[in-house]
This record gives structure tokens, C-alpha cells and sequence, in this order.
């Protein structure tokens, strides 16, 4: 990579060389940083588990990605362990339900889904490095905002959130906890937001946030360069949106690992105190592991989950604790424990309980 950088260097210090050939270099170089990982199958082997995830298409060279995990805890268990690529978390959950995979690791809102309408339970669930099992959802705005404005100014009839109509809002995904459920079950329990369409259906929901905040709203499909936490940032701070819904401690994590209010992430990330985080709109159970207790033993279930807490006794299950699943360990819980107060949280969201009971 490097000697390709110097040779397009050449180029523009004057020296010759056909403007097809760089163009072919800064081609191969970057065909060379993407790769497609070719996930491997369990072919009908028993001990095999299999781990429904949300998967993008190509990962660069450098990228942790799922594989690296699915062989790690081959390691710590002992069976073999395979990624079931997926396209979204909702279809990890409906993975698991239908025996085509035995555990899958989703968001606080798939996890409630899967938890409701398909009984599954929870192996275990992330923790923050505060030891916090739950985040905060919360919005995130450019600094020289009105909005920011608005929350900085001491002044109470100035209210922030009431300037969020009309703005063009970054979401993490459809149906996610801190990308949309949470903030608008605010949002529309407490008078900023009106429901749009059949309050009894799910649908509803998008017409609702499209018509609050801005009909050009992001809410985007899964590994698209807008999703996630960090695809929700760079939809804000890049001045594509407006307001990033996301958890409190997203900066840190995508932007600024030191907290020294400078970034070390992409180029993308703005400095600290170029962006103000606004009051929370309420918490989040962190994202669990699910399994379907019908379909796999207790025995086998207790084996995954010394695995998965056993990621955090290794510099090597450390990182990809910290680079795959964005978390700072794992810990035993269950469903009712994690999960079971979130519905307070989501119960103002148009259609969800509908969409439950389908």
C-alpha cells in the first residue's frame, strides 16, 4: 500500500506516468484492503453452534470481523462454531426461532421481540465498562445548532426537543432501541410528536417519524454506510442529518477511545466540543445473546455462556470483545431480568404491540 502511495505521489510531483496506470494502482490497492469472508457451514455435524449476526458484504483487511469470534469461542467450548450471516437483527431473531441457528447476538429491541413473540431467552448480555448493563438513548447535534442552543441556553422556554421538528433525523435502523423506538416512544408520549396512520400498526411508526422530523430522514438498511451507532454519527456530524439517535456513549466509542475530547477515529469525527449530547430519552437494555430454550439443552446453554463471559480473560478475547462486538465484557442474565421492563419504554410507539401478537 505503501510503495502504491508513493508511486501516485510521483505523478503529481511532475514525473511520468499515464493517468490509466495510477488509475489501475489506486484500483488494485483498493480491491486489495476489501475481502468478502466466506463463512463456514455446519453440514449436519452435531456440537456445531451456530451464531445468527448481522454481516456486511466486504470487510476491510484490517477490520475485526465475526469470524474471528466464531473461532475464538470454538476454542473456549470446544464445538465448532459457525457465523449465520444475516441481513438484520430481526432476522437473527427469526433465525433462532426456526432452529436455523442456536444463538444470535441483537440489540435490547430485537432481543424484546424475540423475547415476547418467540419466547426465546437470554444467554447473556453486554456490559459498559462501568459495569452498566443498559445505556441511555440519546440525540446528539452539532454544537452551533439552534437545538444546541436551545439545551445550553438555562433558559425553559427554549425546549430542544420541541426543535427537532422538521429537522432530518439519523437513525441506527428500523425498530432499533436507541434509533427509533425509545426516542420516539418519547417523543410521542410526551405531546412533541403525533402518530401518523393506524396507531394499530407497525407502519405507522415511519410515517410518524417522517412526518416530525423530515420526509428525507435516515432510516437506513442494515450494514449501509448511515447504519449502526457509528453510521448514525457520520450521518450527522458530516452534515448529511441533522440529529444522530444513538446511546450516550457513542462519541467515545467511534471517535474518541482516549476521551481526551479529540478524535482518533475516522476522519469524519469532530472534536468534542464541536457536538453536544442532549438530555436522555430514556434507557436501554444492552444488547443480549438470545437462544430458544425448546431447542437447546440447559447443559449446552451453560457452556456458551462460560465462553462468552470467558471472552474478557484474554488480550486476544478482549479485542474482539472491543473491536467485534463493541463491548467491554460479557455477563449472565435472562430474559425476564434484562428485558422485562422495557416494554414501559417502547409502549407509545405506534403498532408495536400488534406487531407483537402477529
Amino acid at each position: 500500500m505503501n510503495e502504491a502511495r508513493e508511486r501516485i505521489r510521483e505523478v503529481f510531483h511532475g514525473r511520468t506516468m499515464p493517468i490509466l496506470v495510477v488509475s489501475l494502482i489506486v484500483s488494485a490497492a483498493v480491491l486489495w484492503a476489501l475481502f468478502t469472508i466466506e463463512y463456514d457451514e455446519c453440514d449436519g455435524e452435531e456440537d456445531c453452534i451456530r451464531i445468527a449476526y448481522e454481516v456486511k458484504d466486504t470487510y476491510l483487511f484490517w477490520e475485526a470481523n465475526p469470524q474471528e469470534m466464531a473461532d475464538k469461542l470454538s476454542d473456549l467450548t470446544g464445538m465448532k462454531v459457525v457465523v449465520y450471516p444475516v441481513s438484520d437483527e430481526v432476522a437473527a431473531i427469526e433465525a433462532v426461532a426456526n432452529g436455523n441457528a442456536e444463538i444470535a447476538m441483537v440489540d435490547g429491541a430485537a432481543g424484546w421481540l424475540g423475547y415476547q413473540v418467540y419466547d426465546l431467552d437470554i444467554v447473556a448480555v453486554e456490559k459498559k465498562p462501568d459495569g452498566r448493563v443498559f445505556y441511555n438513548a440519546a440525540a446528539w447535534v452539532k454544537a452551533d445548532s439552534e437545538i444546541a442552543a436551545a439545551h445550553l441556553d438555562d433558559d425553559p422556554d427554549t425546549d430542544p426537543f420541541a426543535l427537532m421538528q422538521g429537522k432530518k433525523s439519523c437513525h441506527t435502523g428500523w425498530l432499533k432501541s436507541a434509533g427509533m423506538l425509545i426516542p420516539m416512544g418519547y417523543l410521542i408520549g410526551n405531546g412533541y410528536a403525533e402518530v401518523i396512520g393506524d396507531p394499530n400498526e407497525i407502519e405507522s411508526l415511519r410515517a410518524t417519524v417522517t412526518n416530525f422530523f423530515n420526509e428525507d430522514s435516515e432510516i437506513p438498511e442494515g450494514g449501509t454506510q448511515y447504519s449502526g451507532y457509528k453510521g448514525a454519527m457520520k450521518c450527522m456530524m458530516t452534515g448529511h442529518g441533522d440529529i444522530a439517535l444513538v446511546k450516550d456513549t457513542a462519541y467515545r466509542l467511534y471517535c474518541d477511545e482516549d476521551e481526551d475530547g479529540v478524535p482518533d477515529g475516522p476522519d469524519w469525527c469532530l472534536d468534542r466540543d464541536e457536538i453536544v449530547m442532549l438530555p436522555s430519552f430514556g434507557q436501554a437494555p444492552s444488547h443480549p445473546v438470545m437462544y430458544d430454550p425448546a431447542r437447546m439443552d440447559e447443559a449446552t446453554m451453560l457452556v456458551i455462556q462460560e465462553a462468552l463471559l470467558a471472552l474478557d480473560d484474554d488480550s486476544e478475547g478482549r479485542e474482539i470483545l472491543n473491536d467485534v462486538l463493541n463491548t467491554a465484557g460479557m455477563v449472565a442474565s435472562t430474559g425476564e431480568e434484562h428485558l422485562g421492563t422495557y416494554s414501559d419504554a417502547v409502549s407509545n410507539v405506534p403498532g408495536i404491540q400488534a406487531y407483537l401478537e402477529k
